[in-house]
């Protein structure tokens, strides 16, 4: 039923109720009632109407309804309380010194309201200053406190009905006392307390120094007595005279003045009378002037006893090695306290350069004062003969005289030695050397041949010792045999011969006996000779030095086991190598690619460690100008080599691997599949907008040129039913299902910035998806999807990026109400007047309702 049919009905049932209240003929009983009074229906179920005068009114109803007087009823107030009537009403309120429990000025105690007496004495500052607050019932009263006095009346008092008040009490001025004064402030309240003093020059003998104000209003006290003070005799210092007037009393002084040799060694010589009648103690001590320590003068020793009193004497005379021309070498304790300054001073011995001796070198360390020694030694050379070698620097300032005398040394014939020949020019000074030959057939069996006339004039005794010479038995050499005599005199010789199998290497295959009694050495050796390389299956010689052969596999084999290495030993054969060649078969078979990025494939001849050559060039349909174009070196001994490779995604590789060994080859293609996309980085808010603003930071990616962002918008309702792997992306104004969602915008990634900043509901075109504003009022999520796709491989990942809510619509659809009340009362005015009309003209026609009178006495 339509707005328009319900007004219509109830216009029509209007019309029709009109028509019988205007037809009907009653007796309206409540028209009779006292304007006091209120129309009920009556309580004897007959259903007729009875007048009763109102509360707070008695009388019939009808022709009067007086007021009636609630005060005169008793205690209907309660206690402590006051009764008011009012015209039909009354009304209580509590008696002077009580409170109403509801806080109100005036109550009716149907309510519970109660009075209670009310505690005056929380006001502060009832009773005044100095007055004490004591309730009573409905009532208080106050006294005074310490140290106040009631006036104008008596204790207790209510300051409400009576003049009484309370006065603090007050002493007045303070009393005064002889030669004493006032010490603490002047305080005249009860209680308050002042102390005296004697005043300067006087002593407290006795009484009480200490006045108290009483609750009389009166000083009591003091008692003080001062007399004037008297310091008497001053104190006696020793060794001091006192310079004193003979007055004692306060401030007078005393003098005190140390006797001759004495001094003050304290800081201060005058003692005071004080206030306490005695006499100061000043820092005042007689000493006897004492000159201490007589004063040190340099490089030299003082002469002195240890006393320091006035006259006392100290000498001074110079260290050892200082000497002095002064005379003044006293000092004297005067009687200031100070030693007299002498006149002294020494000066360090100095002997100068010491003297030359003929022949001699001097031993000094260059220094010329007191003590200081040269020592004299004869040149090389050169003995001493006599006299003394040494000069001391003496007090006197000169070296004392040296008298060492040297003549030149002669060291006479050389001693002859058995078996041996002299060499000797006939010198026979300090130096002078002879050689020792043995004779023929006779060699030197120590160390020396050398004898030296040394600086005392004799003959040095060499190692040597003449001794026929022995060669002993030749030396042997490896490999080789000694043709000998079996003599080992000089001049005996030795023929060396290489044994068979062995050849000889260098020149001179004789020694010779010589005549140190060594054999002379042989410059040959005999190496093994084993002949030509041996040959070894399937290999050829890399290098040969005759003694090793160093083989390796010919082409097309390769090395399986074995040693190769071949060495020709000390028998002179050949400890031949146990390389073994194995037949090289290797070829690339089976090639396949595992997971887009390990290659396998199939050798064909495990136990051949084989290098290999990798190269794989990547293309992508979509992006004309990439290249992945990469080399890679790899050795495996495998029957089935598997090598990863970093393969690029959504990438077109052919992959090509060859053997270096028999440069055989395999191909391979592939196409890495696309990867799920990263999200970007984004911070999840909840925002109030019709078009709110959101950021998101990324990074860029190659693929960034097949990816694109899709912006969801989803209601809250409907998020539980979101597919990120669906590939439908739902347009706004194709929506069937309000719960569903849509795509608000579609955002290639190629050429974004890093950071975005978007607004939903900008009502601007995102690759053909319409961005509209939020529904007002309503809770939304916003999703954004990065979506991927490259020819049928497609891939996408999501993240929720807010949760969004439409402006309120309160305020729009209070406008909306507004706007159509006032549409519907117009139409239902003029629907109004047009039902009326329409009801008179067909009332007699189309009702007929009987008429019911009644009446209610």
């Amino acid at each position: 039923m339509t707005v328009v049919q319900v007004t219509l009905s109830f216009l029509m049932i209007q019309c029709i109720f009109k028509d019988i209240r205007v037809k009907a003929d009653t007796v309206d009983v409540c028209a009779s009632c006292h304007r006091n009074a209120t129309c009920d229906d009556k309580t004897d179920g007959s259903g007729g109407k009875v007048c009763n005068c109102m509360y707070g009114f008695v009388g019939n109803g009808r022709t009067y309804c007086q007021d009636k007087d609630e005060c005169q009823l008793g205690k209907i107030c309660g206690d402590h309380t006051k009764c008011h009537n009012t015209y039909g009403s009354y009304y209580c309120t509590c008696l002077t010194g009580y409170s109403p429990s509801n806080h109100m000025s005036t109550f009716i105690p149907n309510d519970g309201t109660y009075c209670h007496d009310i505690d005056e004495c929380g006001v502060q500052g009832v009773c005044g200053e100095g007055g004490l607050c004591h309730n009573t019932e409905g009532d208080f009263t106050c006294s005074c406190q310490t140290g106040y006095t009631v006036q104008d009346g008596s204790e207790p008092f209510n300051p409400n009905r009576d003049a009484a008040y309370c006065k603090v009490i007050d002493c007045g001025s303070p009393p005064s006392v002889v030669h004493a004064e006032q010490l603490s402030p002047t305080i005249t309240l009860y209680n308050s307390e002042l102390q005296y003093g004697c005043r300067e020059g006087f002593q407290w003998k006795g009484g009480q120094n200490s006045s108290v104000c009483g609750l009389d209003g009166e000083w009591h006290g003091p008692s003080l007595v001062c007399e004037e003070v008297d310091c008497g005799q001053p104190h006696v210092y020793p060794q001091s005279k006192t310079v004193w007037n003979n007055i004692s009393r306060m401030g007078s002084l005393a003098l005190y003045v140390c006797e001759p040799h004495f001094y003050n060694s304290g800081r201060e010589n005058v003692s005071e009378c004080t206030a306490r009648g005695t006499w100061s103690r000043p820092d005042f001590q007689c000493e006897e002037i004492l000159c201490g320590s007589p004063p040190v003068l340099p490089h030299s020793v003082l002469f002195w006893n240890g006393v320091s009193t006035i006259g006392s004497v100290a000498l001074y005379d110079c260290d050892v090695g200082y000497s002095s021309l002064d005379t003044g070498n006293m000092s004297v304790c005067e009687s200031d306290g100070q030693w007299s300054n002498p006149d002294y001073s020494c000066e360090e011995i100095v002997c100068g350069e010491p003297a030359l001796l003929p022949l001699t070198v001097q031993i000094w360390n260059g220094r010329v004062t007191f003590n200081s020694i040269v020592t004299y030694q004869c040149k090389h050379g050169y003995y001493a003969k006599q006299g003394l070698n040494k000069s001391v620097c003496a007090e006197n300032g000169n070296w004392t005289k040296p008298t060492l005398l040297c003549e030149e040394v002669n060291c006479g014939v050389p001693p002859p030695l058995p078996l041996s020949l002299m060499i000797w020019t006939g010198d026979t000074k300090v130096g002078s050397s002879v050689s020792y030959k043995c004779i023929e057939g006779f060699h030197n069996a120590r160390e020396e041949d050398t004898s030296v006339c040394d600086s005392e004039g004799n003959w040095s005794h060499p190692d040597f010792l003449c001794q026929e010479v022995d060669c002993g038995v030749p030396v042997s050499l490896p490999h080789s045999d000694v043709v000998w005599n079996n003599g080992s005199s000089l001049g005996s010789v030795a023929l060396y011969l290489c044994e068979a199998g062995y050849r000889t290497v260098g020149e001179g295959n004789v020694s010779f006996c010589s005549s140190d009694a060594k054999w002379s050495k042989v410059n040959m050796r005999c190496e093994a000779h084993c002949g030509p390389a041996p040959e070894v299956p399937h290999a050829e010689v890399a290098w040969d030095n005759s003694t090793a052969v160093i083989h390796r596999c010919v082409k097309g084999h390769y090395r399986h086991t074995g040693s190769d290495i071949s060495i020709c030993d000390t028998t002179g054969k050949w400890q031949i190598a146990t390389l073994h060649c194995k037949e090289l078969k290797l070829t690339i078979n089976d090639l396949v690619l595992i997971n887009e990025r390990c290659l396998r494939w199939n050798a064909e001849d495990e136990g051949y460690r084989e290098k290999y050559t990798v190269t794989f060039v990547g293309l992508r349909d979509f992006e004309q100008l990439f290249s992945d174009r990469r080399k890679k070196i790899f050795s495996s001994s495998a029957l089935w080599p598997v090598l990863c490779l970093s393969l690029l995604p959504a990438t077109n590789y052919t992959i090509t691997i060859t053997a270096e060994s028999t440069r055989a080859t395999s191909t391979v293609t592939a196409n890495t599949s696309l990867p799920v996309p990263s999200t970007p980085e984004i911070k999840y808010s909840e925002v109030e907008a019709s078009s709110p603003t959101l950021k998101l930071r990324r990074s860029t990616s190659t693929l960034d040129s097949i990816c694109m962002y899709q912006v969801f918008v989803i209601p809250v309702e409907g998020v539980m039913l979101f597919d990120c792997s669906s590939s439908e992306s739902p347009r706004f104004f194709a929506q069937q299902r309000c719960d569903r969602g849509y795509v608000t915008a579609q955002i290639q990634l190629s050429g974004l910035p890093t950071e975005i900043n978007f607004t939903i509901g900008d009502q601007q075109l995102y690759g053909d998806f319409f961005n509209a504003p939020l529904e007002n009022g309503k809770d939304y999520y916003v999703i954004l999807r990065t979506v991927c796709q490259w020819g049928k491989s497609r891939t996408q990942s999501c993240v929720i990026w807010a949760k969004a809510r439409g402006t309120s619509y309160i305020m729009k659809l209070s406008a909306f109400a507004t706007v159509g009340s006032i549409s519907a009362l117009g139409l239902v005015i003029v629907m109004g007047y047009l039902y009326r009309w329409y009801c008179k003209k067909s009332s007699p026609r189309f009702f007929s309702v009987p008429i019911l009178t009644s009446y209610t006495d």
